[in-house]
């Protein structure tokens, strides 16, 4: 399984980017997928995360109401939209494939796959 995120950039705070995901799998539409982010000097944590079916989603509380995860199973890919964008959403951001299929964990050990990273940075 390879994943490879894009997306990321500078942007003012208030902004807007769409991060994307794309997943080399013949298992894709099987597996809960994740977004997870690494500020600057802190440990990596969970931002968003889509089930396997589209409507099955789940949220960091910092980023509800800002940021929209889905997937497209025809296309092997996942998005972040992220609007409202904060200095504090600056970081690494990174998308994997969670092992657990039956619930979106938030937790990063249960993810198997991950992608590279993109960075998105927010000026004030």
């Amino acid at each position: 399984v390879q994943l490879q995120a894009s997306g990321g950039g500078l942007v003012q705070a208030g902004g807007s980017l769409r991060l994307s995901c794309a997943v080399s799998s013949r298992t894709f539409s099987s597996y809960p997928l994740g977004w997870f982010q690494q500020a600057p000097g802190k440990e990596r944590r969970f931002v968003a995360g889509v089930g396997r079916n589209q409507g099955d989603t789940r949220y960091a509380d910092s980023v509800k109401g800002r940021f929209t995860v889905s997937r497209d199973n025809a296309k092997n890919t996942i998005y972040l939209q992220m609007n409202d964008l904060k200095p504090e959403d600056t970081g690494l951001y990174y998308c994997a494939r969670s092992r657990v299929q039956w619930t979106i964990s938030t937790n990063g050990a249960t993810y198997d796959a991950w992608g590279q990273g993109t960075l998105v940075t927010v000026s004030s």
